[in-house]
C-alpha cells in the first residue's frame, strides 16, 4: 500500500512539473519588437505585453510566436475599437488604450476547440485598457 502512494506521488509530480514547463513555455521564447511611440513609454509598452502573455497562458495548445507594438496600427485599431466597439461604450479614454498584435500557433488540437488544427492565427490583436496613465493594464478584447 505504501509502495503505491509514493508511486502515485511521484506520477503526480512528474504531471505538475511537466505541466507548468508547458504552461510557462507558452510564452518564453516570444520575439518582441517595439516600434518608437509617441504615445505610450517603452515600459508601459513592455508592461502591456507582459499582460498579453499572461492572459495568453489561457489559450490552451497555442504558442505564441512574437509580439510587437506599431502606433500606426495601434492608432488605427483604437480608433475603431473607441468609435465601433467597446471603447463607445465603457467610457475609456483613448490614451488609455493600447493596441498589440501577434501571431500564434495552434497545435493539432485546434487550441480550444474554436481554431483550425496545426494552423498559424497571424496579426491578431490585442486591445488593452486602462482607468488612467499610473493603473494597471487590462485585456479588454482580443481577435481580428
Amino acid at each position: 500500500m505504501k509502495n503505491k502512494k509514493l508511486i502515485l506521488f511521484f506520477c503526480l509530480l512528474i504531471v505538475v512539473v511537466f505541466s507548468s514547463y508547458l504552461y510557462k513555455h507558452q510564452t518564453d521564447t516570444v520575439e518582441v519588437r517595439i516600434e518608437k511611440s509617441n504615445q505610450f513609454t517603452e515600459d508601459e509598452i513592455n508592461t502591456a505585453i507582459k499582460t498579453v502573455k499572461e492572459r495568453f497562458k489561457y489559450f490552451k495548445g497555442c504558442q505564441l510566436i512574437d509580439i510587437w507594438f506599431s502606433e500606426k496600427e495601434s492608432n488605427a485599431i483604437t480608433e475603431d475599437y473607441m468609435k465601433y466597439g467597446r471603447g463607445s461604450e465603457n467610457g475609456v479614454k483613448e490614451e488609455n488604450v493600447i493596441v498589440l498584435l501577434s501571431n500564434f500557433m495552434v497545435d493539432s488540437s485546434g487550441g480550444d476547440g474554436s481554431f483550425e488544427p496545426n494552423s498559424t492565427q497571424s496579426d491578431w490583436s490585442w486591445t488593452l485598457i486602462r482607468d488612467s496613465k499610473n493603473d494597471k493594464w487590462q485585456v479588454d478584447s482580443w481577435g481580428y
